[in-house]
């Protein structure tokens, strides 16, 4: 889409503002509003943000604006917003796209690929907790009723969140969503929202849009729609599992080919991708489970809800929900990211992890397809199969002793990650909860 076609699209629609947005270091979205007809100021200029106010970005107060410059091929209306559409913008530092911008990371790499011939596609698949405030300010269920042991898939629980279900994808559908599929999920008041795979880029683009509407509906319908990893200790966890493949000019899917041994579907590069995934899973681990309260979800055992589906193993298989890589059928589902995550810093971290197992032919091994959670650490060990991070510290110095996920953030943008998650881990650290309270108070 060209500036006058842009012009055409916004006139045609009654569409007054735009949004022009890009997100944080966390993936956060961030938002200037923009008269219609200052289009072109965006999409020549950028809108200008002051940088320092803005986390993740590495510019202090005495340094230069943030210029978040429109990409007119995301340009799309916001139905829930009348009036308004939005456009995702790449980041620019004195006219220069910047190393600490998500979107601009992710294209860098990308172009890499594109280089080679390939484009990298991704499915998400994102999972989100309808809350409230309580009488006391708590966050609740915002579904009071929605208490079975056993929830998933339930048709009660989402036929009492259907208003806010259908109101979510009628206000996606518009930017190019295709949702084909929506669940009740396995923790009381989660629910998940499946759309179509595209373009790894449009795909991060679209799930930021996504959770920008869960959230804005939610609010304007008196709810909290929580995209927290594991809001409550005895409830499944919120994922974000990561469909992945690659293709080029002549095929759609370069991971699939019918007469693999194992009986998964998959190529000879597909499997040497897994086993770059593997290798460095560790360190993805501090980018697609970004958050202290991530890694209460990346714990093994049984959910009070009845099943877990977090992934706790470096480790793949067929049809294995206890491995953090699963095998659909000549694709790959990558199950440990979560809900928080930055989808543009994990989709350039994954192809960064995957390419270095394609061009170092790293072997995965044979699948595992056993329940890995009824194994003893002892088989586990004696397997050589290594636990994923259990805590954001662990996971921090996994991704600092890796170079090729180091490289795929490109060292500004890595350092001053690293450097906020671990003032996160120390905040954390030192905080004192209402459970040492309660255990320790008058204990002694």
């Amino acid at each position: 889409m060209n500036l006058e076609q842009a012009k055409k699209y916004l006139a045609e629609r009654d569409l007054r503002y735009v949004l022009a947005q890009f997100v944080d270091i966390h993936g956060v979205a961030k938002t200037k509003s923009v008269p219609a007809e200052h289009l072109e100021m965006i999409v020549n200029e950028g809108a200008g943000f002051a940088a320092f106010a803005v986390w993740g970005l590495g510019i202090g107060p005495e340094g230069p604006d943030y210029m978040a410059r429109a990409d007119l091929s995301t340009l799309t209306v916001l139905p829930w917003m009348p009036g308004y559409a939005r456009v995702v913008c790449d980041g620019f530092v004195r006219n220069e796209p910047y190393p600490l911008c998500s979107r601009v990371v992710l294209k860098r790499a990308l172009a890499d690929l594109a280089r080679r011939g390939m484009t990298m596609y991704t499915g998400i698949e994102p999972e989100f907790v309808l809350l409230k405030r309580g009488t006391n300010g708590d966050l609740v269920l915002w579904d009071e009723a929605d208490m079975l042991e056993k929830p998933c898939y339930d048709f009660k629980g989402l036929a009492r969140s259907a208003e806010f279900l259908d109101r979510l994808v009628e206000a996606v559908r518009p930017a190019g969503l295709d949702v084909y599929q929506i669940d009740h999920e396995d923790a009381n008041g989660q629910f998940e929202v499946n759309f179509t795979y595209s373009d790894a880029l449009t795909t991060a683009d679209r799930l930021v849009l996504l959770r920008m509407a869960a959230c804005d509906i939610a609010s304007r319908m008196g709810m909290v729609c929580s995209f927290m990893p594991k809001p409550f200790s005895n409830r499944t966890g919120s994922g974000a599992h990561f469909h992945i493949s690659l293709g080029d000019d002549r095929t759609k899917n370069l991971f699939h080919d019918d007469s693999d041994r194992h009986g998964l579907g998959l190529s000879k590069m597909g499997y040497h991708f897994v086993g770059g995934i593997l290798a460095h899973a560790r360190a993805l681990a501090a980018i697609a489970a970004p958050t202290v309260n991530s890694y209460k979800r990346l714990v093994v055992g049984r959910s009070l809800s009845g099943a877990t589906w977090a992934p706790a193993y470096v480790a793949y298989g067929d049809n294995n929900r206890t491995a953090c890589v699963r095998i659909p059928y000549g694709r790959i589902e990558l199950r440990l990211p979560d809900s928080s995550c930055n989808p543009y810093l994990v989709t350039a971290a994954v192809l960064a992890a995957g390419m270095d197992g394609v061009e170092r032919e790293l072997d995965p091994g044979p699948p595992l397809n056993d329940n890995l959670y009824e194994w003893s650490p002892r088989r586990i060990r004696e397997a050589g199969i290594r636990l994923l991070p259990q805590n954001l510290a662990e996971a921090l110095d996994a991704l600092e002793q890796d170079e090729v996920v180091m490289n795929a953030l490109g060292a500004p943008l890595a350092r001053e990650f690293i450097e906020l998650k671990r003032m996160e881990w120390v905040e954390y650290s030192r905080h004192v909860s209402d459970w040492e309270r309660r255990r320790y108070a008058d204990f002694f």
